[in-house]
């Protein structure tokens, strides 16, 4: 039996980069799989079901509480239970202290910091009723352990992630459902593209090389490893880990002189 087989499972930000690349593993993993974006999934979720997986896509601004208890009220009425949350929904935009203006601060909040909250209010009561759950939060390596310049925003809600991962891991723990963070680097997404065209709009390729130079494995990460660690932590077999940081970043956190992540 795959890890899992028929599993509900919910991942936000799920139109492409990350979100899609952990609802492609899950969904190898026999998961029935619910993508929710602000952008059009139909792509998304077609090419999931091309490769033979159960797959929704529900539209979801998480940082609009209203939207996200409607969303989540389809879930259950298709499914009756939710048993993985994926948080990944995120933004990025680079800026210094001075430079940021109160709305973009605002717009990093309402979405890294607000969207997860809300998914995961809606989420718990049914979870709690199931007493039973697996929560997976995408914070970053960014804001917890390194920050690059033009990232105060971007690393600010990161590092508040990890402290909503801990809280609510130890008010969850009693109902059996556990919450977890995985801390990417440097991964090949879209997001990282954005990062590289701002920083260099006439040669975002050296960017992503020069990133890539100053991993000590060499390469940018890919999605589906991003998706492997979320299968994991969002299955049985994590079932004793709850309230902790995971990192998958090539080692990039490893050199004293060099600060990389996403």
């Amino acid at each position: 039996m795959k890890k899992l087989e028929n599993k509900v499972v919910v991942v936000t930000g799920a139109a492409m980069g990350n979100g899609f690349g952990i609802a492609k593993v899950m969904g190898k993993y026999g998961a029935k799989l619910v993508l929710t974006d602000i952008a059009p999934l139909d792509d998304a979720v077609n090419e999931l079901k091309k490769l033979g997986y159960e797959a929704m896509g529900i539209h979801m601004d998480v940082s609009n509480s209203y939207e996200v208890k409607n969303g989540i009220e389809k879930v259950i009425e298709k499914y009756g239970r939710i048993d993985t949350l994926v948080n990944n929904a995120g933004i990025i935009r680079l800026g210094s202290l001075l430079e940021t203006s109160d709305e973009i601060r605002d717009f990093h909040f309402n979405v890294n910091i607000n969207g997860v909250w809300n998914v995961t209010k809606a989420v718990m009561p049914y979870m709690q009723k199931e007493r039973y759950g697996r929560i997976v939060n995408l914070s970053s390596v960014t804001g917890f352990m390194v920050v690059d310049k033009g990232e105060c925003a971007y690393a600010t809600t990161k590092a508040a992630i990890m402290g909503f991962t801990r809280a609510v891991a130890r008010e969850a723990a009693e109902y059996n459902i556990t919450c977890n963070a995985i801390l990417p680097g440097y991964i090949l997404t879209p997001m990282a593209e954005q990062i590289a065209n701002e920083s260099n709009p006439s040669n975002p390729d050296s960017v992503i090389d020069g990133i890539a130079s100053a991993v000590p494995l060499g390469r940018l990460g890919t999605i589906e490893e991003v998706g492997e660690v979320a299968a994991f932590l969002g299955s049985d077999e994590s079932s004793y880990i709850t309230g902790t940081p995971i990192v998958i970043d090539g080692g990039s956190t490893l050199p004293e002189t060099v600060s990389v992540g996403v």
